[in-house]
Order: C-alpha cells, then structure tokens, then sequence
C-alpha cells in the first residue's frame, strides 16, 4: 500500500481526525499511539477491549498520555448492548424497560448513573441513545434497544436520556437517524428500506430526534438505511439531501454526525467501506466509525488514504474535510472540559430499581391475580429457549433469570435450547420435548426472548404448556405475544438486572 502523504501535513491529519477506529486487545497498540500523534482525534472501544473498570481506566489513561483529548467512544446502551458489563451482563435496564416504566426522571437518573460510571473509567462519548420507534414488531436489530413503538414516549425518554447522560460529563451519541425503527432487516447484513410517505417520517421517526436536538445532544449517528421519500438512491448515511438538507438545514442541528459502523454490509457490502467513507463525509458527516469488526492499522491507513485521494481528485471539497474534523475537535474540547457533576445521588441501585418497576406479570386464565401466585419454594428447572443474537448484542453477553436464581434458589438447574435445523414448528416440538426430559419433575421456567418473531419457539411454549400448565413464563423481549404460562412475567429486557428482577417474583423476594 502506498501512502499519499507523510503523516503531519494538514490535509492527512484531518482525514485521521474524522476517524474512530477500533482496536483488538485490552491495552492500546503501538500503532493507534502513533496515529493518535499524527492526528486522530478518536477511538471507539467494544467488549473486546474491556475486562474490568480499572483495566478500561488504565487502558483510557494510556490513550491520554499521548493525546489528552482524544475521544473515547463506546457503544454502552445498557440493556441488552453493553460494553462495560459484557462479561456479566449490565447494571441497567435498557431503553424498552425505560419507556414501559414510563417515568422520564427515572430515565434521566439511570442515564446520569451510566453516564458517571462511563467517565470515572475515561469515557466520553457513548453512542447511544436509540432514540428509533420501534414501530415494527419484526424488527430483528432494534426490538428493546427502542424505547418503544409510541412515538411521544419515545422523544421524551430520548430527552431525558440525553440530558441524564451529558449530566455526567458524557456526549449523547443519538441514533439511528432518520430512524431505524420501521425495518425487518439488519443493516448489519443487508440494506433495510423503508417505505412510508416523507409526513409519515416528520410525525414518527424524527419527533424523537427533534426531541434531542432540543435537549441539546452532542452528537447523532447516521442509519445505513434507504429511505425513498427522503432520497431514493443513497442510504442515509451517504446522502446529503438527508444529512445536510434534513439533518442540519431542516432540523437546525449544528453537532457531530457520526456514521454508524462503515463495515456493515449494508455499506461495505455495495460501496466498499473506501467509497463509503468518501461518500459520507460529502454527504455531511464528520466522524466514520470502523472498529467493529475491522480493528488494524491498515483498515485506519486505506481510509485516511481514500479520504486525502478524493479530496486531491476534486471528488471531496478539503473545506468539507476540514470542517468535519474541526466538528470532531470541538466535540473533543467539550467532552474536556470541566464542571459537570461527577457524583451521583441515585447509588448503584438505580439500575435494580427500576428494572423492578419495569416488571409486567400476568396470571394465566383461571389462575386469578397475579397476587395469587405462590412463589417457588424449590429449585426448577430454567429452561432458556435462545434465539440467535444480532451483532449489536452480540452472543458474550450472558442473559436468562438462571444465574440469578441460582442465587435465591441454591440448586436451580437450567439448559439452552434454540431452534436448530429443519422446519421451524419441528424444531420448536423437538426442545419443548427435550426441556420436558431434562427437567423431570422440577417446576420449570421457559425464558423467551421475542417470541412473537420465532415461531419456534412458540411451538416448544405450545409443547411444555401442554404437558405441564404450571410453567412459568418469562419473556425477556418485546412482549408483543399473548402473556401465557401460570404467570407470565415481561422484563422488557435481558439485562442483568431484568433477569434478577423476574427471578425476585418467581422466588417471592418481591411482591407483586
């Protein structure tokens, strides 16, 4: 690979500055420290990087030793995407536990709380929150990562979220505009459409932004979507009509845009993440995310390459180039300075509280109220019927009510089930059939997560319902199926703490 330019001239060290790449390894490498002296400005981190907090605050310490302003993004949503808890699963609740509570200043504390622990560790960018409707139920990538399918709750959990979290110190990253809500495809394997009227779009997807921006968020990440009323031709985040015309003319927004990651497959996969880069910073962004899954010098060489290439071509104006770095830069001189409120008054048991109040359980029919239910007095058997992870969860992220239980009930044995090969209503009978033998006469737990979008698993509820009616349910997803089972408990989430709230009600640590 040849280089374009020697690493200190003005132009190449803007293309590095409108960089955040990504890294392997829980201590920088050499070359990241070099190219942070060249002019990047940024890093984003992942759950590969992470081990402990004292390990991340090091790892951020070291990264400021050689530029004290870099920023230290990371993709830490709480819930179900979590970076800094990937190990053990988070302290918080996500969005969708937030918007069934309902309580904007319950958002705002947990927000403020997630925020401080984030900066105490060196962190201060987090790309988050989603600020989508999940007006889909299909929805395979965003599901509980949305604060739910009501656009008005959604805009003011939005604010408060993004007043919470810059409360603490830490840029609100809001995403992923236009609005990644109304899609049945993963961005992360395809390009997902949206095909619904440009009023349709002002009164649903960008009430919640509108809702950001007014709450003063310091940046907003782009969606690799195709939005046809908005630009037929160019998925969001490479069109301008849609990042320059709508985001920063129409809406007034004036912060850093920041690309969702470039290689996803939706960008990767049709422009290539060269062009693709090119073609966002002309568009109007002025930060491209890459680390996820590429994380090498050479992937930060190729675009910083591309970037002066199209810029001496004629095909990137230099002042479009300058103007995102300064972007990049003066997010970085807010992010340092001084000021704001570390401390928090809420305590580490924000997060349990309000996954509790989060809670929805439901008796079956005939069994009465829920108050009714006579908690378990012994071990069952969990039964986890796991459908596969979309790439932003990821699958390292442990979830269930089985390692909680464990704890309230000593002896609690638990078993993974997932649809495997074959028709779909088969594989569904097969490990409701396997969950029954497994378990043998223990009281069992099914754990589900999106049934309504698995038909599967709805075939193995069918099959354990059947022979054992005294199931219980828990639906750690978007509760959108009939509730079922002798109780049936939604978390709204698969976080930790959801998992250790439904396990309180199934052992009566709580009343209902």
């Amino acid at each position: 690979m040849t280089t374009l330019a020697n690493g200190t001239d003005t132009l190449t060290r803007d293309a590095l500055t409108v960089l955040q790449p990504g890294f392997t390894g829980t201590t920088a490498p050499d070359w990241l420290l070099r190219r942070l002296g060249e002019g990047l400005a940024s890093v984003g981190l992942f759950g590969r990087n992470i081990a402990s907090p004292d390990q991340l605050a090091a790892l951020t310490a070291q990264l400021r030793a050689e530029r004290d302003d870099v920023l230290v993004a990371l993709d830490e949503e709480g819930g179900d995407v979590t970076r800094l808890e990937v190990g053990s699963g988070s302290s918080f609740p996500g969005n969708h536990a937030l918007g069934a509570v309902d309580d904007v200043q319950l958002t705002h504390q947990v927000a403020h709380e997630l925020g401080r622990r984030l900066a105490a560790c060196g962190v201060n960018l987090n790309w988050a929150p989603s600020a989508d409707v999940n007006s889909d139920p299909r929805n395979p990538v965003i599901g509980v990562r949305s604060f739910g399918a009501d656009t008005d709750l959604a805009a003011r959990h939005t604010a408060a979220y993004v007043t919470g979290l810059q409360s603490a110190g830490v840029a609100a990253c809001t995403k992923h505009f236009p609005g990644h809500g109304d899609t049945a495809v993963d961005s992360h394997h395809a390009l997902p459409r949206i095909d619904v009227r440009a009023e349709v779009l002002a009164e649903r997807e960008l009430t919640p932004f509108r809702a950001a921006i007014a709450a003063g968020t310091r940046a907003v990440m782009s969606a690799h979507i195709l939005v046809p009323a908005l630009d037929p031709d160019h998925p969001a985040t490479l069109s301008r009509r849609i990042l320059t015309g709508l985001l920063r003319e129409e809406l007034g927004y004036d912060g850093l845009i920041v690309t969702d990651g470039m290689e996803m497959q939706a960008i990767a996969g049709t422009y290539g993440i060269e062009r693709g880069s090119v073609l966002a910073i002309a568009a109007g962004a002025d930060a491209i995310c890459v680390g996820g899954g590429l994380s090498d010098d050479a992937t930060v060489l190729r675009l910083r390459d591309a970037l002066v290439a199209a810029v001496r071509a004629g095909e990137l104006p230099e002042q479009r180039l300058a103007e995102a770095a300064e972007r990049v830069r003066a997010l970085a001189r807010w992010a340092d300075t001084p000021g704001r409120p570390a401390d928090s008054a809420h305590g580490t048991e924000i997060g349990l509280h309000a996954a509790r109040r989060a809670l929805t359980v439901t008796a079956a029919p005939g069994l009465g109220s829920p108050g009714s239910f006579k908690p378990l007095t012994e071990p069952p058997y969990v039964a986890a019927l796991t459908p596969v992870a979309n790439i932003a969860v990821g699958d390292e992220t442990p979830w269930g009510v089985a390692a909680e239980l464990v704890h309230l009930l000593p002896g609690t044995v638990t078993g993974r089930f997932s649809a495997g090969d074959g028709p779909e209503n088969a594989a569904g009978e097969s490990a409701g059939r396997a969950a029954l033998e497994a378990a043998g006469p223990r009281r069992i737990v099914a754990v589900v997560r999106d049934e309504h979008r698995h038909p599967w698993m709805s075939s193995a509820l069918d099959t354990l319902l059947a022979a054992r009616p005294d199931t219980l349910v828990v639906e750690m997803g978007v509760p959108q199926a009939d509730p079922r089972g002798a109780l049936h408990i939604a978390t709204h989430g698969a976080a930790r703490v959801c998992g250790r709230a439904a396990a309180e009600v199934i052992a009566g640590i709580t009343g209902l």
